[in-house]
């Protein structure tokens, strides 16, 4: 049972997501041969204050903030 686990800052719209397990558990299925039945595939949404890169928030660097 595969389990894929994405994490991404908040703001993935709910088409995206659909598009992104649908192409996890393809991709699980033709590289693995994995049954997509028992593919599993969580999306974590991490508010954006709560995410850095570049040594910032990515919440101040949408924002412009310095």
């Amino acid at each position: 049972m595969p389990v894929i686990t994405v994490q991404t800052v908040e703001g993935v719209t709910a088409e995206q997501k659909e598009e992104l397990i649908e192409r996890f558990t393809a991709t699980i299925k033709e590289v693995m041969g994995k049954n997509p039945e028992a593919t599993h595939v969580v999306i974590e949404e991490i508010p954006a204050e709560n995410w850095g890169i570049r040594g910032r928030t990515v919440a101040a660097i949408r924002s412009g903030k310095n």
